[in-house]
């Protein structure tokens, strides 16, 4: 049973009874009153609009408004009416609501005349059962509209209603009203204000709302001279900027992307050499013809209906999707891979860009590489002129950034690697209630934070890698606007126990108590946290590298318990590395410690060794690791596939894509106790296998995951002869990896193992602030 997000709507029977039914002879058969509250998410997803609308259809009178995270009623008539009232507030409830009944009193009916919607009181000290709503894509009603001649808002790029539109990103505090959003500084046009207030306009109360007359202008600004400030003249030059190969910067929802033509190779091997992002795969942007809005998707990728289902999902992620041998792409957007990142337009500009322009479009978040994408025009104008030929700028600002989210289907099911716009914050409920907030501040790489209080935990969009000051000031930003948003302060902060990370030595500087946690503990625990049914786990926990409780850089390590008590039972054989970090970005460098500590030479590496041996024969800069991240990296290069890396994972990527449909022969690795009492699987008798030419790449690749697949199998037998039953869980970056993932997932299997994936929570480290606060409450009991 998986953690259950926040707003999940309950059944009617398990909704709190009320007080006076049609059955209770004593009450008023003429009239009735009831108080109600309803949780959840409710706010800006039109449910005061469609309470109105129910209580005019019912004949009820009354009254609804917004308070802090919730929705207050009053509502009065007959009793039957009042009955269906309460079924249809939850069940009929609008597509992107998540109501929640948390009260419900008998009141005195009063003298009133109808029901209407009253302005939402303003309470500094309203306690925290607010839920913040994720930005919404373009809804069918809305692009209906945006293709109307005949509309007023035909062809305008910021058309939204109730049930679409930005939400978190322009929200600078709650209750959501419009006051409180970055539209604020927007004045309603009559027109504008009339829709706003029509209880039965689709528009009702919809805090974004916005015409040509009145609302947010596209602003396109060239080097070439061109700076127009009209929609229409904008977007048709942004359009010709694209058809001539230009990378141009185009403001969206959460944030710029930078976009060229996805089938230009030359456009593409620009922005790769500005940005510079020399090989890491480009998200691409497609139009949506077609009945289910996905037929230039199938031109160029195989989709299954999970793929289908995704792509469409209201989130509008990015989905890993297979490419066809022959897409009309350029092979640059995704070089040495046999996937791309696909996602439909979701906003009404990104609809009338990628239409006019008639083709897809790659959209790769605007930023410096590893930082959060850039939100503020300025910013974009001074940090990115060396890398945007164009700009297509407007001027609804944007509060807080909100990258794309990402998925990729494993085993059958998509799996989120990234959180971000449309789908966060993430909004979950805990299976223990807390004494007192705590805040999660993550990992160094991949980073998230989670802010956890009573029975509720919510979990940020990607903020990025901590490595640069811009990434910092997001962090902290972020920190701080989800305390506020909330009103949650938190009481102790949770980190991770590598003493250097940049979230762990801002969690130290904070005034407030710290609790530490190993970073695959976290892992575990993540798992372990979507998985409420389990009691007895070993959880695989690979990764890159992460500090471990003897302070050597552990990463392929099997965790036998539960949160709070956690045993390292297995690894993999551990080795030196190398340069430390260095390895990460060189991976000849684990090639060579592989070999060097098999006893094995490695005659193909591109550089000269003679120096980096030196420096490992006497330990010098070269720490102990167990890591499977740096195994995977050691193999690709041993293969001839990457020696240097331009991004995190691209050897083991490659390593992947090279198995195609070979599944390749396993060599079995050798599993022993080490002097602690650790079984060990030993790696060495793949290096020979992986550096013989005689055998194609595909094989080697195929060989060397369903080598370490059975390798899985080999410690979680030997683990359950020895403790008993067992549930397996795998969690850790490295299970991204969908050949390694499914094929230990069907062996465990097929061995008599219940095996258990990361479900709603990325396994990799965007999900370690998640993990920390479930351990972290473990150290507090």
């Amino acid at each position: 049973m998986a953690i259950r997000p926040l707003g999940t709507r309950i059944e009617r029977d398990s909704m709190p009874a009320p007080t006076q039914t049609l059955d209770d002879p004593d009450a008023d058969a003429a009239s009735q009153a009831w108080h109600l509250t309803v949780g959840g998410r409710v706010q800006g997803v039109g449910f005061r609009p469609f309470v109105y609308r129910l209580a005019q259809r019912l004949g009820l009178r009354g009254w609804v408004r917004n308070e802090t995270g919730s929705v207050e009623l009053f509502v009065q008539g007959a009793p039957a009416a009042l009955i269906e009232f309460q079924r249809a507030l939850i069940e009929d409830a609008p597509p992107l609501a998540r109501p929640r009944l948390t009260a419900h009193t008998s009141g005195k009916p009063e003298n009133l005349a109808t029901f209407v919607i009253l302005p939402s009181p303003s309470r500094e000290d309203a306690p925290a059962r607010i839920h913040v709503p994720p930005d919404y894509f373009a809804c069918d009603d809305c692009l209906r509209e945006l293709h109307d001649p005949d509309n007023r808002r035909y062809r305008y790029p910021f058309i939204n209603c109730t049930q679409c539109g930005p939400r978190y990103t322009l929200i600078r505090k709650l209750p959501y009203d419009r006051r409180n959003t970055t539209m604020a500084e927007f004045a309603m046009c009559p027109e504008c204000q009339q829709e706003y207030e029509n209880p039965l306009d689709r528009r009702f109360h919809a805090e974004p709302v916005a015409c040509p007359a009145c609302g947010p202008v596209l602003h396109f600004v060239s080097p070439a001279g061109a700076d127009t400030k009209d929609n229409a003249t904008a977007l048709a030059q942004a359009v010709a900027a694209l058809r001539a190969g230009k990378i141009v910067a185009v403001k969206g929802v959460g944030g710029y992307h930078l976009m060229c033509d996805a089938r230009n190779d030359i456009a593409i091997a620009r922005l790769r050499a500005k940005k510079p992002r020399p090989h890491k795969p480009l998200a691409v942007m497609f139009p949506a013809p077609g009945a289910d809005g996905l037929d230039a998707v199938r031109a160029v990728a195989e989709l299954t209906p999970e793929h289908e289902r995704w792509l469409r999902d209201p989130a509008r992620p990015i989905v890993l999707v297979s490419k066809k041998a022959h897409a009309p792409l350029s092979p640059r957007v995704a070089p040495g891979l046999n996937e791309i990142g696909a996602m439909l337009p979701y906003s009404p500009l990104h609809h009338l860009l990628l239409e006019d322009f008639g083709g897809p479009l790659v959209a790769t978040s605007a930023n410096i590489s590893g930082e959060p994408v850039l939100t503020q025009n300025t910013d974009v104008n001074d940090r990115l002129a060396h890398v945007a030929e164009a700009f297509l700028h407007h001027d609804r600002p944007i509060q807080r950034p909100a990258d794309d989210p990402v998925y990729r289907v494993i085993s059958g099911h998509a799996r989120p690697l990234r959180l971000g716009r449309g789908n966060a914050p993430l909004e979950l409920t805990l299976p223990f209630t807390l004494a007192k907030p705590l805040l999660a501040v993550g990992g160094h790489m991949k980073n998230t934070v989670a802010l956890a209080w009573d029975d509720r935990i919510v979990i940020s969009p990607h903020i990025g890698d901590l490595d640069a000051p811009h990434s910092l000031i997001v962090f902290e930003q972020v920190i701080a606007d989800l305390q506020a948003l909330y009103g949650v302060h938190a009481q102790t902060i949770v980190c991770d126990a590598h003493p250097v990370y940049a979230s762990s030595r801002w969690a130290r500087c904070a005034d407030v108590p710290v609790i530490s946690v190993l970073h695959h503990y976290a892992h575990a625990s993540a798992l372990a946290g979507e998985h409420l049914d389990v009691k007895d786990w070993l959880v695989f926990t690979w990764d890159g590298v992460g500090y471990g409780g003897d302070g050597t850089l552990w990463g392929g390590e099997t965790l036998l318990g539960s949160p709070g008590a956690w045993q390292r039972v297995g690894s993999l054989r551990p080795f030196y590395l190398p340069g430390g970090e260095k390895a990460g970005r060189e991976p000849w460098r684990s090639a060579l410690a592989l070999c060097w500590e098999a006893g094995l030479e490695w005659k193909q590496s591109p550089e000269d060794p003679m120096l980096v041996q030196h420096a490992w024969q006497r330990r010098l800069n070269c720490p102990q690791t167990t890591a499977a991240g740096r195994l995977f990296d050691g193999a690709a290069a041993l293969t001839g596939l990457n020696h240097r890396s331009s991004y995190e994972g691209q050897g083991p990527m490659m390593l992947e894509a090279a198995c195609a449909d070979a599944t390749g022969a396993a060599i079995p690795l050798p599993l022993t106790r080490n002097r602690q009492g650790i079984r060990e699987t030993d790696w060495a008798p793949l290096l020979p296998f992986l550096m013989d030419r005689k055998i194609s790449l595909a094989e080697r690749a195929g060989g060397f995951h369903a080598s370490l697949a059975q390798a899985i199998v080999a410690q979680a037998n030997a683990a359950r002869a020895e403790h008993g039953e067992l549930t397996v869980g795998l969690s850790g970056g490295v299970f991204q990896n969908r050949v390694l993932t499914e094929q230990a997932l069907a062996l465990l299997r097929a061995n008599g193992f219940d095996v258990r994936l990361a479900q709603d929570i990325p396994c990799n480290d965007a999900g370690i602030s998640f993990g920390q606060i479930i351990e972290a409450r473990m150290k507090l009991t």
